[in-house]
């Protein structure tokens, strides 16, 4: 059980993880909404669940996280800021050419496991890495992250065969479910539901929780893995543009280039919404 106090802590640190993430989206901009969606997500593995930090990158023994949807790079960078992983004034050489801060993971930056960008990767790799464990005789927990348009790719389901085929249960499928595919809704494209019945035929043993809700993730992660010999598949409902009222769950809030004083306008936003779901939380426990 996570204590208040540690819930406290992961509120504060999701805070300044969305600040980080609403700088980026200037002077050629970022994917803001995407990333707002699955920051409290990749907080939370990264801080409560993943044996893995700067100091154990090279331990056999460590756990991985892939960030399969890797527009959504700007919540790993901020993350990695936040917790002291990357120097926070590295940020500012978001699309810079003497860096590799750019719209998309890539392994120079220390933490990253894999590159991203095509969508539909990642869950291929880590279901090797997942089965490269297995054959090592290894504990390692193996996350990968995918967005819920992402799922339209069949090679994500290809996947999945193989990973129940090798009993995989040291695979964990996080699904950033905030119900948007680029600037249209998932279920007026393809739609998704009924999710977890999908998953569920595909071999995964499944869980869905609020994915901003600490308690929630924490609860649901502890009984990782869902099941003996199957892979597991946590849905995480969230919301595209978690904190900014303004640009929440809107369509066209997909990729954002904002000038600077609609940086610090959001920023004061986020501060606003911060502090009234404070307050808001204070009244219930009284």
């Amino acid at each position: 059980m996570l204590t208040t106090a540690q819930i406290t802590q992961l509120e504060t640190q999701a805070l300044c993880v969305r600040e980080q993430i609403i700088r980026l989206a200037t002077d050629g901009g970022c994917f803001l909404g995407a990333s707002l969606s699955c920051a409290d997500l990749i907080l939370y593995l990264y801080t409560h669940f993943l044996n893995v930090h700067p100091g154990n990158l090279n331990d056999p023994q460590r756990d991985y996280l892939f960030l399969s949807k890797g527009h959504d790079v700007p919540a790993l960078y901020a993350t990695f800021a936040t917790l002291g992983w990357l120097p926070e004034e590295r940020l500012r050489n978001h699309l810079k050419p003497h860096d590799h801060i750019y719209w998309h993971p890539n392994r120079a930056i220390p933490g990253v496991e894999f590159h991203a960008g095509s969508l539909g990767h990642l869950l291929a790799v880590a279901a090797g890495v997942a089965y490269d464990c297995k054959l090592r005789g290894q504990q390692n927990k193996v996350v990968v992250i995918t967005g819920d348009g992402e799922l339209n790719e069949g090679s994500n389901w290809e996947a999945l065969l193989v990973a129940n085929a090798y009993k995989l249960d040291n695979l964990l499928v996080v699904v950033d479910r905030n119900g948007f595919q680029a600037n249209v809704e998932t279920e007026a494209l393809i739609p998704l539901e009924p999710l977890e019945e999908k998953f569920e035929a595909f071999g995964c043993a499944v869980a869905r929780v609020n994915g901003h809700d600490f308690l929630a993730l924490h609860e649901a992660l502890q009984r990782f893995p869902y099941a003996a010999a199957r892979p597991s598949s946590l849905i995480a409902d969230t919301v595209r543009g978690q904190g900014l009222p303004s640009i929440a769950r809107r369509a066209d809030r997909w990729f954002c280039n904002f000038a600077p004083d609609e940086v610090a306008d959001l920023l004061a936003e986020l501060q606003g919404t911060h502090t009234a779901v404070l307050t808001s939380a204070a009244l219930m426990v009284r």
